[in-house]
């Protein structure tokens, strides 16, 4: 009996052996059999959209909109009292100095003169005539006619209070009309307001305009754009490249695998941006014209990763 429990003893000993010890082998192939993560991910191949860091010009400005006015207008008076005897002009006409607006007839009952002549002071476009014939007049009222010097025209702009301080003499600017789309006329700013409207809390500004083959009409409805910053030959790209997290800001950039030259591979890039206009961004620091970057894709990327790159987006223009 006693020899008979010392022999089912081993063969329990033996049995928790062989278990354990296949057990230790199961766990070792397992853990052979399952990569690491980093090894799967070094694996994986991303699909990425890429355009190229471009050098150029950008241009911060501000949108507004107002009318063209003639940058002088005068009115025609008559120099004697009397009535109107004949209008010689009409609205949209042009004038030279010295030509005939209006005859005032001078005469009084029982007396007769000879008509008096109203005259244009300055040469430019008849914009409003309000004399009519019959009508009494002095020297000093009512105006015969209004002539406006359509040879230079204004744009009358408000800026809001908080753009003030961004406005200058002479800065340039691009005005677009629907009279005209697709066609850009230049200007620059030509007078600022000392005061601001305590009403609207805006400041009056005046713009000249080239009028280029006299298609510009006071009267018309403009949109200016007033550039307050240019930059010349930086570093330019889409903003959708920049990538914002915990406070980092940064680029993929398109390399090629060191150990296989063929494969494309991503290298984050801590980058300095600037300003940024319409989509596009400066890059002050961190980058070189004509890298290759990610435009799209870049969600799910890290360094060091492979990457197909699927299209390639032309640079920004020049």
């Amino acid at each position: 009996m006693k020899l008979f429990g010392k022999i089912l003893l081993l063969n329990l000993l033996f049995a928790a052996f062989c278990f354990s010890g296949c057990e230790k082998k199961n766990t070792e192939d397992e853990s052979a059999e399952v990569p690491e993560t980093s090894d799967v991910r070094q694996s994986s191949v991303f699909a990425v959209t890429t355009t190229t860091a471009a050098k150029g010009q950008i241009r911060d400005y501000i949108g507004l909109s107002g009318d063209i006015i003639a940058s002088s207008t005068v009115d025609v008076f008559s120099e004697t009292a009397g009535r109107v005897a004949e209008v010689y002009v009409h609205v949209g006409q042009r004038v030279s100095r010295g030509q005939n607006v209006a005859a005032i007839d001078p005469a009084r009952p029982g007396m007769e003169f000879n008509l008096s002549m109203a005259t244009a002071p300055i040469s430019g476009t008849v914009i409003h005539v309000p004399a009519r014939v019959g009508q009494m007049v002095t020297a000093v009222m009512p105006a015969l006619a209004r002539i406006a010097t359509d040879n230079t025209l204004e744009i009358q702009l408000f800026v809001a209070e908080r753009f003030i301080s961004k406005m200058a003499l002479n800065l340039p600017c691009e005005i677009t009309l629907d009279a005209w789309p697709g066609e850009v006329f230049r200007g620059n700013i030509k007078e600022i307001y000392p005061t601001i409207d305590p009403l609207s809390r805006t400041m009056e500004i005046r713009v000249n305009v080239r009028n280029t083959d006299s298609k510009l009409k006071a009267g018309m409805f403009a949109k200016v754009r007033i550039i307050t910053e240019s930059k010349d030959n930086i570093v330019k790209i889409p903003v959708s490249a920049m990538i914002s997290r915990f406070g980092e800001q940064y680029l993929y950039v398109i390399e090629k695998d060191s150990e296989n030259p063929e494969i494309d591979i991503v290298t984050k890039r801590t980058v300095v941006p600037g300003i940024s206009i319409d989509g596009v961004l400066e890059i002050q620091e961190g980058l070189l014209p004509g890298e290759e970057i990610v435009l799209r894709g870049q969600t799910l990327l890290s360094d060091g990763v492979h990457v197909n790159i699927v299209e390639r987006v032309p640079a920004l223009n020049e």
